[in-house]
């Protein structure tokens, strides 16, 4: 493995830029404007990806004020690194809205659901015709005495969607009213039910965002060169955790997502809230047949993007060409690539710092000495 490089400066835009001062700048992003907050940016890396959108190695930026998280990334990437990288795949992609519609009865309420079946070209070319981007892929339906639900799932490229969905649903209902056989008492272009910005049992079989999975298998020994534990004892507390969040009803099975997540969105300029969703997700370790630890993530609703919201504002987009490499920008695929296999470092150095008990040390040592993430053990 070739040796690993130091880190490079970021760019003069993270630290000062005058178009910060400037509230044009945020005038898209922000009503009653008074100033900015600043959050510290790190890097953490280098990250191998063998993904189908990221292909090389990646220095991340996270956004953070707590003390030790860039420096436990920066381990399990630098960790994965050495072993050969992690292979990341974007499985699904598409992004919900659910209207709800109010009928006077179940009589009505089925007489709509069919109408919907009918006409799903009709509602599909209403919906579409909002934007040069959104295409509806499927409209599914839901009954409840006389509530109707839609579960409406489109396609938005490099957006997240969050509002073309909006827009393109507005449609769609607009269209149901004008033409359906019955009509709703009452309809609403969110019932509460698409799972946006909060953990949803739902979005571990569906998806909301990008459905991603990264995995990576590394050797024992440099596992216990680097991290000074045995792929046996990773598992070992992978199966203690599971049965401890089966007890206390966690949707999902994983160690710290929302602080990667989090920490990259604030970034890269992505909506934060949306960490909410985006942290249900799968992690499982493994012995691998040769003894090796097999480590992976599921991650069914990452939602990112390259354009729309805060990613075009000057420090976040600054914060996106570290992802660059002097080359084309990162799309959205290759961005959700990259969360997922920094999510997998994370959750391999947190489960190690547990089973070496070195979780408390490595606080004390970051949060109260203040040391440096490049004094980390690598």
């Amino acid at each position: 493995m070739e040796r690993i490089r130091h880190l490079a400066p970021p760019p003069a835009v993270l630290v000062a830029d005058p178009a910060l001062d400037d509230p044009a700048t945020y005038e898209r992003n922000v009503e009653n404007f008074i100033g900015t907050v600043r959050v510290p940016v790190g890097i953490a890396g280098p990250l191998a990806v063998h993904g189908s959108a990221a292909r090389g190695t990646y220095y991340v930026p996270l956004a953070t004020t707590e003390a030790a998280l860039v420096a436990s990334y920066s381990r399990g990437a630098q960790l994965i690194t050495r072993a050969g990288g992690c292979t990341a795949r974007v499985l699904d992609a598409r992004m919900r809205r659910a209207p709800v519609f109010t009928f006077a009865d179940l009589r009505e309420t089925t007489t709509a659901a069919l109408w919907v079946r009918e006409n799903a070209a009709r509602l599909r070319a209403a919906a579409e015709a909002t934007s040069r981007h959104a295409r509806l892929l499927e409209i599914g339906a839901t009954i409840e005495g006389n509530h109707l639900y839609l579960d409406c799932a489109y396609a938005t490229g490099e957006a997240a969607g969050q509002n073309m969905v909006t827009f393109a649903t507005e449609a769609l209902c607009a269209e149901l009213l004008a033409h359906a056989p019955v009509r709703p008492r009452s309809f609403a272009v969110e019932s509460n039910a698409s799972g946006d910005k909060k953990a949803a049992a739902q979005s571990l079989l569906g998806t909301r965002g990008r459905r991603v999975c990264a995995d990576a298998v590394i050797p024992a020994a440099l596992l216990e060169e680097r991290l000074r534990v045995t792929p046996a004892m990773l598992a070992a507390y992978w199966r203690t955790g599971a049965v401890a969040a089966s007890m206390t009803g966690t949707i999902g099975m994983q160690g710290m997502y929302a602080n990667a997540l989090a920490a990259f969105y604030l970034a890269t300029g992505q909506d934060v809230a949306c960490v909410a969703e985006s942290a249900v997700g799968i992690t499982r370790l493994d012995v691998a047949p040769d003894g090796a630890l097999y480590a992976c993530v599921t991650m069914p609703s990452v939602i990112v993007a390259t354009v729309g919201g805060g990613t075009g504002l000057p420090t976040q987009r600054a914060a996106s060409r570290l992802l660059s490499r002097g080359e084309e920008p990162p799309s959205a695929d290759a961005l959700a690539e990259i969360v997922a296999a920094i999510v997998l470092a994370g959750e391999i150095s947190l489960t190690a710092s547990l089973c070496a008990h070195e979780f408390s040390c490595a606080h004390h040592r970051f949060a109260r000495e203040g040391a440096n993430a490049a004094g980390v053990p690598a």
